[in-house]
């Protein structure tokens, strides 16, 4: 299981990612770029709560994790 600090790592790389598309994707489409950065900011934020959570639901099932044997 990896730990909360990798968890929030992952998390905020990914967001960077998808900050940098999704505001140029809505400065393309809107032409403003006040919007296009308020918009990213929001699915930014929201998405990084959301990921962080998904992250650690999924680390509590044991499903398709198979055993290590020595």
């Amino acid at each position: 299981m990896e730990t909360k600090l990798r968890t929030i790592a992952k998390a905020l790389t990914w967001q960077v990612i998808g900050l940098a598309v999704t505001g140029a994707l809505a400065w393309f489409h809107t032409g403003s770029v006040l919007t296009a950065l308020s918009f990213a900011l929001t699915t930014a934020t929201s998405g990084l709560a959301f990921f962080f959570v998904h992250e650690r639901l999924w680390a509590r099932v044991r499903w398709g994790i198979g055993e290590r044997h020595a």
